[in-house]
């Protein structure tokens, strides 16, 4: 697009955004039907705001993470429930239960290793560097390999990495 080119009065950008959290919340759905069992080696990264409006998680884990979150959904992971707007579900962090409350609103990210899988949301705030912080302990068997979202985004092979980011016009 050139930029003589009009602002639309179709929130496009919008649209699509929550088209897309739209199959996150299909995909964890299929996940409660089947009784929280996910098929084959399937698992999720889950990056999340921790700060956005409706996510209800741990003090502990809003001091450590004061931005953005992932979490895993793996093998320990129990609870699962899917609304039309999130989901809640129970995860072990340094062997501490807690339920983790997230609307879909609030993800950044959502990837399935398993099959190169994966889908990027613009963040709520833009123009604002995300704070650093440390990879998410959730439990998980020792040992094994982690693909971050990072390695699924930048996988040159032709996998099915949506990445939705539209530029706003200031």
């Amino acid at each position: 697009m050139s930029d003589d080119t009009p602002d639309s009065l179709i929130p496009y950008d919008e649209i699509v955004q929550e088209a897309l959290r739209a199959v996150v919340g299909r995909v964890l759905g299929q996940v409660e039907r089947d009784g929280g069992t996910l098929p084959g080696s399937h698992h999720f990264y889950i990056t999340f705001k921790t700060g956005a409006p409706g996510v209800d998680i741990p003090r502990t884990l809003t001091e450590r993470f004061p931005d953005e979150m992932t979490i895993v959904l793996q093998n320990k992971f129990w609870d699962l429930e899917v609304t039309d707007r999130g989901f809640s579900v129970g995860l072990s962090f340094n062997q501490i239960p807690s339920k983790l409350v997230i609307p879909f609103s609030a993800i950044t990210a959502f990837v399935d290793p398993a099959v190169d899988f994966g889908l990027q949301f613009q963040a709520a705030v833009e123009d604002e560097e995300p704070a650093a912080h440390d990879d998410a302990e959730n439990d998980a068997p020792d040992g094994e390999e982690r693909r971050s979202i990072e390695d699924v985004a930048k996988s040159e092979d032709g996998s099915n990495v949506v990445t939705v980011d539209f530029g706003r016009k200031k």
